[in-house]
């Protein structure tokens, strides 16, 4: 099958290396360190600057095998081609790719609620109709950037990840300094935590770097893609793997563990009022606004173009709805609707949990893929392949634990939203795995 760029309209060779490890790292630290901080810390206790250590050491063992396909098929499909390439065009390849999109898609309300918490937080406002509206705002925002083009989400990213990875290194810095280098975090809590706990918080950790997928979906448009797309992978995990360090023992070194669970929604900026006062504190909810921002608009721009590949691929129907214009552009709008929906009805930590089980069921079903048919065409080393798994499968069962005595709804929830993609990918395609002729199956 052909991978044109006709569905996605993507300019080939547009984003350059500086580009695409700013989209990465945009993703990445708009969620991971907003949104996730405390709900980490929440499951994982006064370990939880090591739950982000162990997400990215399991992230980087996940990331093998898509920098292996990439570089020897670079698409703007990104996991979409991975699968195909693995599976053919059947209902596995289609579900998990529709799971990948779904869970960037949930990532975006996500970050979109983030985005709203922190702004409303110098108002008191932590709830009520003010969030959802925001929300949906700022995801209006990033759909109006994204229409005008490639060069624009680029460009927009690279200055959005200089502002907040440069803000974000200083308030760890300030945070540590001022507390002395202390770590209040590490102090008695009324709370006790368990390694099952531990492990289901580094669920949250890998969502917190799964935003390495946006440069694999944008693959076919950056430039020098065999080259580029690992390049940025690998730099794009270890800048967040550093400024995550940073603000998890910043946001340490001024909470303790029951201050950042009690504020989990907004904890940066907790942290920035006794570390460094008043005007700290709001320079931090301008910081979380500016990074949520650039992680809606990166996340929007992938998902879209992830979309329109599928539906090029036939792996997913599409309907116009009676609108004009191009495949791309429809795919844009049904991503941001569905985004907004989930930020209307869902609070952080739901989506958060939701986004967690779609993205490692999609990585193992990945994973499973290049290690059974391709491998050995790419030369990738098996043990790396069945390591990615098996972490992904202790981290989901540690997880799903957890939910099921906090929150069995959302586990439900998952289970249903999970079989219900792979139930409609195998009615519309007919067939688990449909075999073509350029697949070549190889042990």
């Amino acid at each position: 099958m052909q991978h044109n760029q006709s569905a996605h309209e993507g300019s080939k060779s547009s984003i350059t290396l500086s580009s695409a490890v700013a989209m990465g790292t945009g993703v990445m630290i708009g969620a991971g360190i907003f949104a996730l901080t405390g709900q980490i810390a929440e499951l994982a206790g006064p370990l939880f600057p090591l739950a982000f250590i162990v997400g990215a050491f399991i992230s980087s063992v996940s990331a093998y095998g898509y920098i292996k396909m990439s570089n020897k098929w670079p698409s703007s499909g990104g996991i979409a081609m991975i699968l195909q390439k693995c599976y053919g065009s059947g209902a596995i390849a289609a579900g998990a790719a529709l799971l990948m999109a779904l869970s960037m898609v949930i990532a975006e309300s996500l970050v979109a609620r983030t985005f709203a918490s922190y702004v409303l937080r110098p108002f008191d406002i932590t709830d009520g109709p003010l969030v959802p509206i925001l929300a949906v705002g700022v995801i209006a925002f990033a759909f109006l950037v994204n229409i005008a083009g490639n060069k624009s989400v680029g460009l927009f990213s690279v200055i959005m990840a200089a502002i907040k990875i440069g803000g974000i290194a200083l308030f760890g810095i300030a945070a540590l300094w001022s507390s002395g280098f202390q770590f209040a975090a590490a102090s008695q809590s009324s709370q006790a935590f368990t390694i099952t706990g531990f492990i289901a918080s580094v669920a949250l950790a890998i969502l917190a770097f799964k935003g390495f997928t946006t440069i694999t979906n944008s693959g076919g448009e950056i430039v020098e893609p065999n080259k580029n797309v690992g390049r940025a992978i690998i730099v794009s995990i270890a800048i967040c793997v550093a400024v995550y360090l940073l603000v998890a023992f910043g946001v340490g070194s001024s909470l303790t563990i029951d201050e950042i669970i009690s504020a989990r929604d907004y904890s940066l900026a907790e942290a920035a009022e006794p570390a460094l006062g008043q005007t700290g504190f709001y320079l931090t909810v301008l910081l979380a606004a500016v990074a949520t921002a650039s992680g809606v608009l990166a996340s929007v721009f992938a998902v879209s173009r992830m979309l329109a590949m599928l539906t090029d691929m036939k792996m997913i129907p599409h309907s116009h709805f009676g609108m004009k214009g191009t495949i791309q552009r429809h795919t844009l709008i049904y991503t941001v609707v569905i985004a907004s929906v989930l930020a209307v009805f869902f609070d952080l930590g739901r989506i958060a949990s939701l986004g967690a089980f779609f993205y490692l069921v999609m990585d193992m079903v990945v994973q499973w893929g290049v290690y059974r048919f391709r491998r050995q065409e790419i030369g990738a080393s098996a043990v790396v392949l069945l390591a990615a798994i098996a972490f992904d499968a202790v981290v989901l069962l540690a997880f799903t634990v957890m939910k099921l005595q906090s929150d069995p709804a959302i586990v439900a929830y998952a289970v249903i939203a999970i079989s219900a993609v792979f139930i409609f990918e195998r009615v519309y395609l007919s067939a688990w795995i449909a075999s073509e002729g350029s697949i070549k199956h190889s042990n």
